[in-house]
């Protein structure tokens, strides 16, 4: 086995080991040192061994007894040293793998503790990123417009918090969860997000992280069924994952919704979403934030081919988005609608109107769509000019490589225009 299939395995079980370990051993840094410690094991032991039938419980396994020996090092009274000792040999002696399906789950017990209402949004966001997606500290600071300093301080804040506040590991009682609901709902999707378009590194997609935020709405759902915002929420990640065979070609590159071939798409996952997405809207009340936007996926997914969308549809649900949930990224979203509608021309204007209020600042794909736009108004130096800006706004390499494409493609339209 290669290095390199060890840091996949790792990072494909990584977010799972970690929750575990936070169970076994109580503390987040004290998880997240060991969890490096047994990554460093496997990277040593494995290459000259076959790979351990349950990579997952090797690591918690030999990361909570890489615990236990920091724990020894670290005590300096022989009994104090034994008490904690005996706790952790306690703790560990628990199964890894809940036992039961729903509300026995490290990691959504992490997701709850993440979003603990005495942290402020912001907080539970970069927590969750840190821990449950294994973002560095770099990339959430990177994510919050903050130094890399600032957003290291307050993450050690909240983990202290946690650990000081006695804040409990685990799913609250029934009557505790709905103040946490959307706090909870939100993560999952960041968790979903970060796997389906990851912010940055070499790769377009994570699939493991994807697949775990799916579980977890699944879990989710079991635990506080017939609830309309979490059915939307699941229907919302199974139709965009339904894509993902068709979204990069096999070397990596990405391959744009108006060209992937629909007959990669996952069927039985698209059918699924389409009747979660049935379900939720028939659900009494306002339609919720995350439904409308399975609808508008569902359109996606329900077109034989690009040209044959129902982007109408599409912006008029945008519309609806932006009236019981308003933010400037759906605002982004609905004038890319309407340039389909209306025209670039349109659609450019919007974008303009949004800049002009202050609205994503800072947003890396704001530059793109606009690049695009002025690119099908044959406005090819300006385009090139925002392709640039785009190119530098991402951290990701296939984006990267995208607007790279799309810059030879305007100067060799320039140049055959001479």
């Amino acid at each position: 086995m290669t290095p390199t299939d060890i840091e996949k395995i790792f990072r494909d079980e990584a977010g799972r080991a970690m929750a575990t370990l936070i169970r076994l051993v109580g503390d987040f840094d004290l998880a997240e040192d060991a969890l490096q410690d047994a990554f460093a094991a496997a990277l040593e032991r494995w290459p000259a061994a076959d790979q351990p039938a349950n990579p997952r419980a090797w690591l918690v396994n030999v990361g909570r007894n890489k615990a236990i020996d920091r724990v020894r090092r670290k005590i300096a009274f022989r009994d104090k040293q034994e008490a904690l000792t005996h706790e952790l040999l306690l703790d560990a002696s628990a199964p890894c793998e809940a036992t039961d399906a729903v509300v026995d789950d490290d990691m959504l017990r992490l997701i709850f503790t993440c979003c603990h209402p005495s942290f402020a949004a912001e907080v539970q966001v970069a927590l969750t990123l840190r821990t449950v997606c294994g973002l560095t500290t770099a990339q959430v600071a990177r994510a919050f417009l903050a130094s890399e300093e600032a957003m290291a301080q307050r993450l050690l804040r909240a983990k202290q918090k946690i650990r000081l506040a006695g804040i409990p590991y685990e799913v609250p009682e029934r009557e505790a969860l709905e103040p946490r609901l959307r706090g909870v709902l939100a993560v999952i999707y960041l968790v979903f997000t970060e796997g389906y378009a990851a912010t940055s590194g070499a790769d377009l997609m994570r699939p493991d992280l994807a697949r775990e935020a799916i579980r977890l709405a699944r879990l989710l759902d079991a635990l506080m069924p017939g609830r309309g915002e979490i059915k939307g929420l699941l229907a919302l990640m199974l139709l965009h994952d339904a894509r993902r065979a068709g979204r990069e070609t096999a070397g990596g590159d990405i391959v744009l919704l108006e060209e992937q071939d629909r007959t990669l798409w996952d069927a039985g996952q698209i059918a699924e979403g389409l009747k979660l997405v049935e379900d939720a809207l028939r659900m009494p009340g306002r339609p919720q934030s995350y439904a409308v936007q399975a609808a508008i996926s569902a359109l996606h997914a329900r077109a034989p081919n690009y040209n044959d969308t129902d982007w109408p549809q599409i912006a008029g649900l945008y519309e609806v988005l932006l009236r019981i949930s308003p933010s400037p990224v759906i605002e982004l979203n609905h004038a890319a609608a309407v340039s389909m509608v209306d025209g670039p021309a349109r659609s450019l204007a919007l974008i303009d109107a949004l800049e002009a209020r202050g609205g994503l600042k800072g947003y890396e794909l704001l530059p793109a769509v606009r690049a695009d736009l002025l690119r099908r108004l044959g406005r090819h130096d300006a385009a090139r000019k925002a392709y640039l800006a785009a190119t530098s706004a991402t951290q990701l390499e296939p984006l990267r490589r995208l607007y790279a494409r799309r810059m030879a493609e305007l100067d060799q339209a320039t140049t055959a225009k001479r």
